[in-house]
């Protein structure tokens, strides 16, 4: 499965990626009205392109025909902000060689920490990789209660 960096034509089908993940892969964990509070609509095409414009690490990995089945990213002080593959191939190893490449990056650039804020899903993933959870996140979005987990890995 090719890795590849973000590129600014991948902004559409990156914000339907990462609605149908928030609906369908951590809708398994959350209520309907927990998704909908935090992916009410598909971001922005706009507003991914201000993710991966801020000097952050954003890798894509793709298909036989170069399209999107999951994305991350790596902030420089370690944060994992996103994490999120395509549904309909959750499961087959898609963002676990996303995630490693992530993390050889990491140790490229001597960063000696990873961290995260995980949903259930990506919790269980997360202790995959060999993540610890540090504490469980409980706030609200648009008024709607809903939790998830600070994980951190040391490198």
């Amino acid at each position: 499965m090719p890795v590849r960096a973000f590129r600014p034509d991948d902004a559409a089908a990156i914000a339907a990626l990462f609605y149908a993940a928030v609906h369908e892969i951590a809708g398994r964990d959350y209520s309907e009205r927990q998704v909908r509070a935090w992916a009410p609509d598909v971001p922005s095409v706009d507003r991914i392109l201000r993710w991966a414009g801020d000097g952050r690490l954003f890798l894509v990995a793709t298909d036989r025909e170069d399209a999107p089945l999951a994305f991350c990213d790596l902030e420089a002080d370690g944060h994992i902000d996103h994490l999120f593959c395509r549904p309909d191939v959750a499961g087959i190893g898609v963002a676990s060689g996303l995630y490693d490449t992530l993390e050889a990056a990491a140790r490229t650039q001597g960063l000696a920490l990873l961290y995260v804020e995980a949903s259930e899903p990506a919790r269980r993933f997360f202790l995959r990789k060999d993540f610890a959870v540090t504490e469980r996140r409980d706030f609200e979005i648009g008024g709607v209660p809903i939790h998830n987990y600070r994980m951190e890995k040391r490198l």
